[in-house]
């Protein structure tokens, strides 16, 4: 039984989350303290939008973009002698493009939860934004921004569509849970892929734990 596509796809799923988490987070926070609220319709829906593509099309974007011929593929190619696609970095850029929508959506709403009389008194009494921020906002929001980067770690950790597209299917280095499934599949081999599913399984039900007991967490807060 090959047990590297669950190493590499906790590794992606990792790696992912790190990045979308501080990514999530600060997209939220710059759209949560937007006045203008054109700008601010504008910038939300181009930051669900991969939610909403579907995953081969999202990958179709990325295979453009940071193919060996795209724009900042090439660019990358030339000047630094890295090659992104059909990589494990590729396999992470799927994963984080694919989850920041659920990370930054979680964010936000857990942002526009807070008692905005919290931050106005916090103002009053001189503090400035960044401490606001650190010491108020995050803090009172953590339990729904938490809740957020398990959802994309889930979410990094199915990703499929994208990956296949930018990251191929690798054994060993870029063949992640899903893309084993499906490999498994087509090579009739149920038996690996029954195993394969069951991890995932397993997996999204410590998930959906982990967030039911954050967002029970947060309620009780409230």
């Amino acid at each position: 039984m090959d047990l590297s596509p669950i190493l590499i796809s906790l590794q992606t799923a990792s790696a992912a989350t790190v990045i979308t988490f501080f990514l999530g987070v600060l997209a939220a926070r710059w759209v949560f303290s937007l006045r203008v609220r054109s700008l601010k319709i504008t910038l939300d829906a181009l930051f669900t939008l991969p939610l909403v593509l579907p995953p081969t099309v999202a990958g179709f974007f990325l295979l453009y973009l940071f193919g060996i011929r795209g724009p900042i593929g090439a660019f990358l190619m030339e000047f630094l002698g890295v090659r992104l696609v059909f990589s494990w970095t590729a396999t992470v850029l799927a994963a984080v493009v694919i989850s920041f929508p659920l990370m930054y959506r979680s964010a936000r709403g857990a942002f526009e939860q807070v008692d905005r009389n919290l931050l106005y008194a916090a103002r009053t009494l001189g503090l400035a934004e960044g401490k606001i921020f650190w010491r108020i906002l995050l803090p009172t929001a953590a339990p729904g921004v938490i809740s957020g980067a398990i959802l994309a770690f889930a979410r990094g950790l199915g990703e499929f569509g994208a990956t296949i597209m930018i990251a191929g299917n690798i054994a060993g280095e870029t063949r992640t849970l899903p893309v084993a499934v499906y490999s498994s599949v087509m090579a009739g081999d149920w038996a690996t892929a029954g195993f394969y599913v069951a991890v995932i399984v397993g997996i999204a039900l410590l998930v959906i734990g982990g967030m039911n007991y954050f967002s029970s967490r947060g309620g009780r807060r409230v």
